[in-house]
């Protein structure tokens, strides 16, 4: 009886031994694969911020929808510094061409001639034809508008108006607005301009302080301080712009150099304004977003 009591101890003091030694390899392979999924999943759960400056220059006309898109774009990256210097189209487009912006802004679509560029339009925007609001002039045919702009018309008489002579006050030659203009209405280089200025703010201006006068000038930037004709009885809305039963419209242009690789911040904020989270903006702006 004592041999066996003490072979029955001796047998559960080898089968403890067994169960503690065997306990480090049983748990050693679940820490090991812990620690592989813990660094593999790291990267994937971090967003790399984005940095750098973004420099746009060019259009006028564009500059409500820039700075609300600038705006909106740097406060969802503090890191990156959006700057817009308003130069004219083609201040923008030789930007864009020679490097020394990131982004051009153009308010008309490229010229054949204009080569080693891409054109990628972000918005649409009507071209509103203004008058000063003591005029009792409230809408005007296309050919109306061309004889008005090439001298042909002389007085606003001719067009259901006041008895006054007739006062083109318009954009200065390189302007998107101005070629714009032009082109839709078919006079270009036979404008007869009482004055040409340099920004749309300008133009406004000046038809605001003439009775006589009449210009055109982007839809978003249009006020109170002057009245906007309808043009073959259609008036420059939204809808009209993007439906394209109001002639006198034009896009909104990124310039970029064609081959040239734009930093992870330009190309961000490209995407963005391209994107349905800009398209609001856009709309408040007084431009029109892309169907």
């Amino acid at each position: 009886m004592k041999k066996f009591v003490a072979f029955a101890a001796a047998l559960c003091m080898a089968v403890s031994l067994a169960a503690c030694g065997s306990a480090p390899s049983s748990s050693a392979p679940a820490a090991n694969t812990d620690s592989t999924d813990t660094s593999a999943s790291t990267p994937a759960s971090q967003t790399a911020e984005l940095e750098g400056a973004v420099t746009t220059g060019g259009s006028t006309s564009v500059e409500k929808v820039i700075l609300a898109m600038q705006e909106s774009f740097m406060n969802a990256n503090p890191g990156v510094d959006v700057t817009y210097d308003p130069t004219g189209s083609g201040a923008g487009i030789t930007g864009a061409s020679e490097g020394t912006l990131d982004i051009g802004l153009s308010s008309r679509a490229l010229k054949e001639d204009e080569t080693g560029l891409v054109g990628t339009t972000f918005a649409l925007d009507g071209i509103a034809i203004i008058v000063n609001n003591e005029n009792t002039v409230t809408d005007l045919s296309l050919e109306q508008i061309k004889g008005l702009a090439d001298g042909t018309i002389t007085n606003w008489s001719e067009v259901g108006g006041p008895d006054a002579p007739v006062v083109l006050i318009g954009r200065e030659a390189g302007s998107g607005t101005r070629d714009g203009f032009e082109s839709i209405v078919g006079v270009e280089d036979v404008c007869v301009y009482d004055q040409e200025l340099t920004s749309t703010g300008a133009v406004i201006a000046a038809v605001a302080a003439n009775p006589n006068a009449f210009g055109y000038a982007s839809l978003s930037a249009v006020d109170e301080k002057v009245k906007a004709v309808t043009v073959d009885g259609v008036e420059a809305t939204e809808a009209t712009v993007q439906d394209g039963s109001y002639k006198v419209q034009r896009p909104f242009v990124f310039v970029t150099k064609e081959g040239a690789e734009l930093s992870d911040a330009a190309q961000a904020f490209i995407d963005f304004a391209l994107s349905e989270d800009a398209h609001q903006l856009i709309i408040d702006a007084g431009a029109v977003p892309l169907a």
